[in-house]
């Protein structure tokens, strides 16, 4: 007994380190959230929140049994709570059809089986898209939803969190003995010695896994930048995963310093490229790809009769595809309008002088190209919108993600001795997981080409950034594709006068400078503009030669409030 006691207040202490200086901020819930008009019903949102992409995280009953990871002997709150979780940035919903268990905005249960590679039925919790793509606002006590907008979750410290539980509860028998009560007493999992033991090995395998990847990725130094709420390198870590982990090949992994700001998912189906970088075409190989990279499991390697299948939920991501885009621009997810009784009146005097320096400064680049209807791979006639890719020497923005996705080579098998391009590796790989789940589907030519978007899986790395249109920009801070600007009044700012360093992860919002609030406040995400990959420099308004990040004049402030007020009505 007192070894097993030695042994258990030692792994409280690896996980006291493990938890480091990490200290969450607290919740305090909104009296009311209010949903703006966005052409969704409740019934789409609540599907939307919740609809599975095929992510395997762990087996859904662990994800509702385990504690939070408090390092204490005695009982705490579920990991699951909503309350805990929305402390981590995740939005608390009630329960419903798609959600019974009352989980967060961005959460989905979802039973696998051997064709997906569980080799036995199993229900597993996951990510979904509406995790890193919906936000929220808040004024005072009136909380502001915006679907499909950034959401401010903090991705690594979940991670890191939830795997700091398995340990605890793993070496710890009081904590074990809660655990396996709630997991195990059905008729599929009776409550056994025998089966409580099978449950702690099954963890602790779980555990070693979590435990050497991350291990690998810190004597590699493969994420030395700290990415905070509502940013994730997605690029450099998702390619992690696929070529390196699933893979199986150390060649492959590299370093991912580049985190970005979740985009706003609005308009973007109706985008001819998409991503920061402009660096895919096709809605099906996007989506693909990013449920590749968020942890949906995918045999790479091994006998032909299962290679390419994988756990994506290739019909269910369609589907989802569908709901944002609608059958023509505009008729799918819109972006949100100002809310005025809420936020305050827009002053339509400073707004029209505002549109006449948004036409001249912005326009050009932010509107975009409308292409004429053109039949593309045997469908319809549809248009799409041709987004102005700015050379990174002119926008003069942080260029890392860019650099790094353009530069990045992979090794598409362990016997290859010369890699391909990072972005060639993507294309052929979804090309192969969506053939293989059509062929597997029996899917009609004619649907695939449907669900494929009418365009093909084509995929570049150019040295550029997107300019996107505007509408809604409004609720999308912070700014820049690395977040690393706090609100529209300082992006029109020379960039010596940007804060250099300020706090993320508040959802208060001041509607005169559009952007979050940045008072330090305990557990709250310190950015710093000087690290790898969070400049704040470019896009600046300031007098000189145009290029090397300067795009405009330099303005009066009143000028920057009547663009403001103009961009209000975007």
């Amino acid at each position: 007994m007192k070894l097993r006691v030695h042994w258990m207040m030692a792994a409280l202490v690896s996980a006291s380190a493990l938890l480091g200086c990490t200290t969450l901020p607290d919740y305090r819930a909104p009296d009311s959230v209010r949903h703006l008009p966005q052409n969704w019903t409740d019934p789409q949102r609540q599907w939307f929140y919740h609809a599975s992409q095929g992510t395997k995280l762990i087996p859904y009953a662990w994800f509702l049994a385990l504690e939070q990871p408090q390092p204490t002997l005695f009982g705490t709150g579920r990991f699951a709570a909503p309350d805990y979780l929305a402390r981590l940035g995740f939005l608390p919903d009630t329960p419903s059809a798609e959600n019974p268990d009352g989980l967060p905005v961005g959460f989905a249960r979802d039973t696998f089986g051997q064709a997906e590679g569980s080799g036995e039925q199993q229900t597993f919790v996951g990510v979904t898209c509406a995790a890193c793509h919906t936000g929220q606002i808040e004024y005072g006590r009136q909380a502001i939803r915006i679907d499909g907008g950034p959401a401010l979750i903090d991705i690594g410290a979940f991670q890191a969190l939830l795997g700091t539980s398995m340990f605890l509860t793993a070496e710890s028998d009081p904590r074990f003995a809660r655990f396996a009560g709630r997991v195990l007493g059905t008729p599929e999992a009776p409550d056994t010695p025998e089966a409580r033991e099978r449950l702690r090995e099954q963890l602790r395998a779980a555990l070693i896994l979590g435990m050497d990847e991350r291990e690998q990725g810190r004597r590699a130094g493969l994420y030395p930048v700290a990415e905070g709420a509502g940013r994730l390198d997605a690029l450099g870590r998702g390619g992690n995963f696929v070529f390196g982990t699933l893979l199986g090949d150390e060649r492959n992994f590299a370093v991912a310093n580049a985190p970005v700001s979740f985009p706003p998912i609005w308009d973007a189906p109706w985008f001819d490229w998409v991503q920061y970088n402009g660096s895919i075409r096709q809605p099906m190989g996007r989506n693909v790809a990013e449920a590749m990279g968020v942890r949906s499991l995918v045999r790479l390697h091994g006998p032909p009769e299962n290679l390419y299948r994988s756990s994506v939920r290739i019909r269910r991501i369609h589907e989802m595809e569908r709901q944002i885009a609608g059958d023509a621009p505009g008729t799918g997810l819109r972006p949100p309008s100002w809310p005025e009784e809420i936020l305050g009146s827009i002053d339509r005097a400073a707004a029209a002088r505002g549109q006449a320096l948004y036409e001249s400064l912005c326009a050009g680049c932010h509107t975009g190209r409308w292409t004429p209807p053109q039949a593309m791979a045997g469908g319809p006639p549809r248009r799409y919108l041709s987004l102005t890719m700015v050379p990174l020497d002119r926008i003069g923005t942080d260029p890392r993600a860019a650099d790094n996705f353009r530069t990045r080579t992979a090794y598409l098998s362990r016997g290859d001795t010369t890699p391909v391009p990072a972005f060639e590796g993507l294309r052929r790989s979804t090309d192969a997981v969506i053939a293989r789940w059509y062929a597997d589907n029996a899917i009609a030519p004619e649907i695939r080409r449907e669900m494929d978007g009418y365009r093909a899986n084509d995929w570049r790395a150019p040295a550029a950034y997107r300019a996107r249109p505007l509408n809604g920009m409004w609720a999308t801070a912070p700014y820049l594709h690395n977040g690393s600007v706090p609100s529209l009044y300082q992006l029109l700012l020379p960039g010596e006068r940007r804060d250099r360093v300020f706090t993320v992860g508040s959802r208060q919002f001041d509607p005169r400078h559009l952007g979050f609030s940045t008072a330090p406040f305990s557990g709250g995400f310190v950015f710093d503009t000087t690290v790898t990959g969070n400049s704040n420099r470019g896009h600046e308004f300031r007098d000189g030669p145009r290029g090397n990040g300067v795009i405009g004049p330099e303005l009066t402030d009143a000028q920057r409030f009547d663009l403001i007020e103009f961009l209000k009505t975007l």
